[in-house]
């Protein structure tokens, strides 16, 4: 009913327009015919019409016949003249009343239009309690922007949470290795003559005890610097096979905490074009993973080839088959596949995740399968 009212208005004011330009014409004729006595007809008379006269004698009186003659080409030309002179400026002052009133009512539309999208961007109400119909395009996008943003909103939220829940748990779970570490030291200060067996004992428990704590404390650095930097990628040509030589050698003392071995099988002239510093954090990431979960003593074998994909790397160690809805998340931030606070082996869950992304700005992608208690990280990077 709305539309059909403002379609009537509309055809009423173009028919009311239509009559003033009428009434107008007419009121200039009226104006210099009748109120100026005839001026239109007497100007064209004196322009245009001639006189010509004619006579001759019957009998002894002299007939004269008098008539006019109009001259049709030059009030032609006029006429033409006249009608484009005055259809130019009858144009142009309608081109600008239409111009000034349509930037008016442009100006109303995009106020009008900023007021309910700002209403319906900060209230919670139905799409068309705000908009009319012919708003239903921008309505049916605003719709899905704001669900959009919504669930941005929602996503950040979580994520949020999760990382100062994460936050919390790491600051109470350094209160119980630094207690330990103090306790420990404070018996061996306090009994110089204890014996060399049971200060060994306690030697050793602090020092667990501090890696330990250590070990949090590098949680911590890890969790505020992953949203604080920007990864940027400074490439060159990486030898990958004395790439992880050399993180085989550093993890050796972790290795050797729980009797595992790392065997390398990847041919000697495998390289690979990208970043060595943040190639290397992924490898550090994901072989920490990889011991964390394995069995003691257990092999953790490390294999490369090069195929029609790119380059692909495959990380392999023995132990729990992580179950499809864990394996699932294992690349989400703070997501840790033991959710034990007190197990050593329970990192930031950043550690998968910040290896996903270094690999995917290569341009490369990152997998995990785990069955029949294997589980298998396989990472593919463009050979250029």
């Amino acid at each position: 009913m709305k539309n059909e009212k403002k379609n009537i208005c509309k055809i009423v004011k173009i028919i009311l327009l239509i009559l003033l330009f009428l009434l107008g014409i007419y009121g200039v004729y009226y104006l210099f015919d009748t109120v100026f006595n005839g001026m239109i007809l007497d100007w064209i008379s004196n322009h245009f019409v001639h006189e010509e006269r004619t006579g001759w004698y019957d009998g002894e009186q002299k007939v004269q016949y008098i008539y006019e003659r109009v001259d049709w080409q030059a009030f032609k030309y006029i006429a033409v003249v006249s009608f484009v002179f005055l259809a130019g400026i009858i144009g142009s002052s309608v081109y600008i009343i239409l111009h000034f009133s349509l930037k008016k009512q442009q100006k109303k539309l995009i106020s009008r239009t900023a007021e309910m999208i700002h209403d319906y961007m900060k209230k919670e109400c139905d799409v068309s309690e705000i908009f009319p119909q012919e708003f239903s395009e921008i309505s049916t996008q605003l719709v899905q922007i704001k669900a959009d943003m919504e669930r941005k909103e929602q996503y950040l939220k979580m994520e949020t949470q999760k990382k100062n829940d994460l936050i919390t748990y790491l600051a109470h779970d350094l209160k119980t290795p630094l207690t330990s570490v103090m306790g420990y030291l404070n018996l061996l200060e306090d009994a110089p003559d204890m014996p060399l067996a049971q200060r060994e004992k306690y030697t050793h428990i602090a020092r667990k005890k501090a890696e330990r704590l250590d070990s949090l404390i590098q949680e911590f650095f890890e969790i505020t610097r992953y949203n604080l930097q920007n990864i940027t990628l400074e490439k060159e040509n990486i030898d990958l096979y004395y790439m992880l030589i050399q993180m085989k050698e550093e993890f050796y003392p972790v290795l050797a905490q729980k009797g595992n071995t790392i065997e390398l099988k990847v041919p000697e002239d495998l390289q690979v074009y990208g970043d060595a510093d943040k190639l290397a954090r992924v490898f550090n990431n994901i072989i920490r993973n990889a011991v964390s979960y394995s069995y003691p003593s257990s092999v953790i074998t490390i294999e490369g080839e090069k195929n029609s994909d790119g380059v692909c790397l495959f990380f392999r160690n023995k132990g729990k088959t992580i179950p499809k809805e864990k394996l699932s998340r294992v690349f989400q931030k703070f997501f840790r596949i033991d959710e034990a606070r007190s197990s050593d082996s329970a990192g930031s869950g950043l550690g998968l995740a910040i290896a996903k992304e270094i690999v995917e700005l290569h341009g490369g992608s990152i997998s995990a399968i785990s069955e029949q208690e294997e589980t298998v990280f396989q990472i593919v990077l463009p050979e250029k």
